[in-house]
């Protein structure tokens, strides 16, 4: 496959350890439809939002027969811990369930598979990037130092406390 995936196509019936067990995609959704989002790395500031987000509005899919599903390059033990952060980031208990499984991509067989990697995008690392549209605040990347992220940021860096103790999720507002 490719191109990735069509409208109209039907999604491969894939074999995966996730969060909940090892499933196969197909016996997941039943007689469901599903949304498979994909995420390039756990304990990462905007994964972290958007993953808390879509936990929120989960009972909102389940009332309309809609299945959530998430894809990480993860171990499922990393997905577990950082499931604990996204609900403390949610103000809910921070514990390993979220209302829907995280799948373990960390050979990225998955995604290579559905076709949710540009191969011409890649860091100097050689792994596949992202791009996403801003909101109303900004995320500070983690791996800019404290005392030069409050001088690139004078309206101030803000700090989510975590149970995990990383200290990624870190925002500005917006410049």
């Amino acid at each position: 496959m490719p191109g990735g995936l069509l409208l109209g196509d039907e999604a491969p019936n894939f074999e995966a350890n996730t969060t909940v067990g090892r499933i196969r995609f197909h016996d997941f959704l039943g007689d469901s439809w599903g949304i498979l989002f994909s995420h390039p790395r756990d304990f990462t500031p905007v994964c972290t939002t958007e993953l808390g987000r879509a936990a929120k509005l989960a009972p909102e899919f389940a009332k309309r027969n809609v299945k959530l599903i998430a894809l990480s390059i993860d171990s499922v033990e990393d997905h577990l811990a950082w499931s604990k952060d996204i609900n403390a980031y949610n103000c809910e208990e921070p514990t390993e369930k979220l209302p829907f499984p995280i799948i373990d991509d960390r050979n990225r067989d998955l995604a290579i598979l559905l076709g949710m990697l540009d191969p011409a995008e890649k860091d100097e690392k050689g792994m596949p990037v992202t791009a996403r549209v801003v909101g109303d605040s900004v995320m500070v990347l983690p791996t800019i130092p404290e005392e030069e992220a409050k001088k690139l940021f004078p309206k101030g860096v803000f700090t989510k406390d975590l149970p995990s103790g990383k200290k990624y999720l870190r925002y500005t507002p917006q410049p």
